[in-house]
């Protein structure tokens, strides 16, 4: 009779390694479908023989069956082929939108008339509504906006080279003149006839004054403030106001102006106080949709170019965005001095990036903005 024995305990099983894929940084950009890592990497997966895009939707992989690579000819070399869903093989989708988008674009620009939606859409290849939401994605604006900034110039050309309010409405593809008039006051600031004459029949009141940023500038027409410039001379600045309004009456040394004048040195050097003087703004609809959310941030804050162009609602327009922060022309007024780089760097201003950091800096010592306003307003010389 033998005598039964103890079984002996089982090893603790212990878990299979990591597979160097699930090791790689790469990997959790695959998982999260990134698509900011689309054209620098792609992968393969041995069981499908396909590669993909980092962004690829279809279902993750097992990371013991992905290997990755650098380029799409590298993956094909080691004998996969692309993917049907992601299309590793061809410009990433966001490069292709901005293609077609941009031929679209010239589409308008050359076309006498408006085409319609329906018609960009088809030409695009895609439907109407998808049309739609990606050209506002990539221009920032609407198709329709896009037209009528884009008649806007050539309104502004047409104009210019003197010939009728007719002739510039209907050459500019405006369909009646109805139409041009609603938007004229808002695209010119003036009637058309007026801004042809270059500003003849507009009053502008202007003083130049010191600030602790340099000279400054102020002008205002009938509707409020319409320009703030902010230089190194009052000399240049005086030719920017000229320039704009080359015909206009620019009324300097108006004793009764002085006062406009120094509430607007007070609200710079104190932006916190905020400015309780209307506005004259002027620009396209998409600037002015700019400027609005620039006005929204509060002082002693940032905010990057690219979140301002997501809350205009047109999130790859970072370009135009800061092309409309460099077109305005009532500084602190409009803060386009609080839009920084993603990273927080400070990049152009268009009256210099020192007094861009000087701005920032006084915002964020409220205490300090307070006690200057009193002082920096009075001194301030009109001349």
């Amino acid at each position: 009779m033998t005598t039964p024995t103890a079984c002996a305990p089982k090893p603790a099983e212990t878990a299979a390694p990591p597979t160097p894929a699930a090791l790689d940084p790469r990997w959790p950009r695959v998982l999260a479908r990134d698509q900011s890592a689309d054209g620098a990497f792609c992968y393969s997966v041995a069981t499908t023989g396909v590669y993909c895009r980092p962004s690829c939707p279809s279902r993750a992989a097992n990371p013991k069956n992905v290997r990755f690579h650098r380029t799409a000819a590298e993956a094909e070399a080691a004998g996969f082929r692309p993917c049907r869903r992601c299309e590793p093989d061809r410009p990433p989708l966001g490069e292709r939108h901005a293609a077609t988008i941009a031929a679209i674009c010239r589409r308008i620009d050359e076309a006498e008339g408006t085409p319609s939606l329906t018609e960009l859409a088809r030409e695009a290849g895609l439907s109407p509504h998808h049309f739609h939401r990606v050209f506002k994605a990539v221009v920032g604006v609407t198709p329709r906006d896009y037209a009528t900034a884009r008649r806007t110039r050539r309104v502004h050309a047409e104009l210019a080279r003197g010939g009728s309010v007719t002739e510039a409405i209907y050459d500019s593809g405006f369909n009646s003149s109805g139409r041009f008039y609603e938007a004229s006051d808002a695209m010119l600031g003036m009637t058309p006839g007026d801004y042809r004459a270059g500003g003849a029949n507009a009053s502008i009141r202007f003083a130049i004054g010191d600030c602790s940023l340099g000279s400054i500038l102020v002008a205002m027409s009938d509707r409020g403030i319409c320009a703030i410039l902010i230089g190194d001379t009052p000399e240049a600045l005086l030719r920017d106001l000229e320039d704009r309004f080359p015909n206009a009456r620019l009324i300097g040394g108006d004793p009764a102006f002085e006062s406009v004048v120094a509430t607007v040195v007070g609200f710079v050097e104190a932006p916190g106080i905020g400015l309780d003087l209307p506005l004259d703004v002027r620009g396209t609809a998409f600037q002015r949709r700019v400027w609005q959310a620039l006005r929204a941030i509060p002082p002693g804050t940032t905010a990057s170019y690219a979140e301002i162009a997501a809350r205009v609602g047109a999130p790859k327009a970072i370009r135009a965005v800061a092309g409309a922060c460099a077109a305005n022309a009532l500084a602190v007024a409009i803060p386009c001095h609080r839009v920084v780089r993603s990273d927080g760097a400070l990049s152009g201003y268009r009256w210099g990036i020192e007094r861009k950091r000087a701005l920032i800096e006084r915002e964020a010592e409220p205490a300090a903005m307070e006690g200057t306003a009193g002082e920096s307003a009075a001194p301030s010389r009109c001349r």
